[in-house]
């Protein structure tokens, strides 16, 4: 793989720690700045929302910019966002900051998948991908947990100027080791909003919302779970949002090699997959051992669905893949929002700690629906090759040779 596929995973392994490291440092925050830990909990959605907005809108505002130089812009916007979060004086100005932090997320991702696959010879295109989202995963065995204990012994703020010294060093590394990649032949944005809207993209970005949903109806509520259902003390926590992480991890380097051999399958069975653990998990969440075990699978099924899910909507938009995949990431999000707000309903339905585990298994079984009724209405068209965009240089000749390691 070549080395550039490094630059995007300390990018991502960055984004990734300031996505969900808030989540552990809530208490801090409202102490600090003098509000609620449910109020808190707004500077999660507002990174969220920074994703869904920012997502399509520095897409189609960058197209015409060289891919290696709106890498680097976009870190700098990420970066600029942590630090404006470090150095808040109020709970206003940190919400703003983590917006603005979040804007670059989904374009970020939509850009990098583009220039992974650009980078790579036919065939590796999912694996080079899901090296990049690798980094994703690794930030939730490494990043946020030390993030966390960071802040928790030396201040919350101090958490987000590592987090902006990631992206310095994210920028460095875009800098040098991605090649000088043109922009992508711009065929005018109603012609992409157009690409963007067709049948089998919108059924993609669906089955991205309610496959991701079901994670996410159960991930929200993990720790309360492990507290109050399986017996873990509150300092466990850590190592299971880890061992979640290292699910994660499994499930990315898997998706790649089944990706680039078998897309449509490798998302039935993922998705499949998920919901399944995620109904058992109704069961073995009252077992320490078993507990544990189901968190690993959750993680690693979960997300063996990203890369398929990510390729997909690529190979579908073929006037715009750089802008569905962007999309995707917004789709992404959404369920995050969609999951948290689903398991919590039937939270405060009464229905017990455990409840979120099958309201999860039944969205993840609801984008498995999805999912296989686009495969059946995709069946009777015209098989399409892979198409990644290239630019109106490089049509014309061979994607230039990179050296791999093997």
């Amino acid at each position: 793989m070549p080395l550039a596929l490094l630059a995007l995973a300390v990018a991502a392994f960055g984004i990734g720690t300031t996505e969900f490291v808030m989540m552990g440092l809530l208490p801090q925050v409202a102490e600090d700045l003098g509000t609620s830990v449910p109020t808190a909990g707004y500077l999660v959605s507002a990174y969220a929302l920074g994703v869904v907005i920012g997502a399509p809108l520095l897409t189609a505002l960058g197209s015409r910019i060289p891919r290696r130089r709106m890498l680097v812009l976009l870190m700098a916007v990420f970066t600029a966002g942590n630090l404006a979060s470090a150095l808040a004086p109020s709970f206003g100005t940190l919400i703003a900051g983590r917006l603005l932090a979040g804007l670059p997320h989904g374009a970020f991702f939509g850009v990098g998948a583009v220039v992974a696959a650009r980078l790579v010879r036919e065939g590796r295109q999912a694996r080079a991908v899901a090296t990049m989202f690798l980094g994703l995963t690794i930030a939730n065995i490494v990043g946020v947990p030390a993030a966390t204990l960071l802040g928790q012994h030396f201040g919350w703020r101090v958490t987000f100027l590592i987090v902006a010294g990631i992206g310095l060093v994210a920028m460095a590394a875009l800098t040098r080791l991605i090649p000088p990649l043109p922009a992508e032949e711009h065929t005018g944005l109603a012609r992409e909003l157009r690409a963007l809207a067709g049948r089998q993209v919108l059924l993609g970005l669906l089955t991205t919302v309610f496959g991701f949903a079901g994670i996410f109806a159960v991930y929200s509520y993990l720790a309360s779970m492990m507290t109050e259902v399986t017996g873990f003390a509150e300092g466990s926590v850590p190592l299971v949002l880890a061992l979640f992480g290292i699910g994660m991890t499994l499930g990315a380097l898997a998706a790649g090699p089944l990706t680039d051999r078998a897309l449509r399958p490798t998302l039935y069975g993922s998705l499949a997959a998920l919901a399944l653990v995620l109904a058992a998990f109704h069961l073995t969440a009252r077992s320490p051992v078993a507990a544990l075990v189901t968190v690993v699978l959750i993680g690693a099924v979960g997300f063996l669905t990203t890369t398929p899910l990510q390729m997909l909507v690529m190979d579908k938009a073929q006037q715009a893949p750089t802008l569905a995949a962007a999309s995707n990431q917004s789709a992404f999000n959404l369920a995050n929002a969609g999951g948290a707000w689903a398991g919590g309903l039937a939270l405060s339905a009464g229905w017990g700690w455990t409840s979120p585990t099958l309201v999860g298994a039944g969205l993840a079984a609801l984008g498995l629906a999805v999912a296989v009724v686009a495969g059946r209405l995709d069946r009777d068209a015209p098989d399409a090759s892979r198409i990644v965009a290239r630019s109106h240089e490089e049509a014309d000749r061979p994607a230039p040779a990179t050296s791999e390691a093997a």
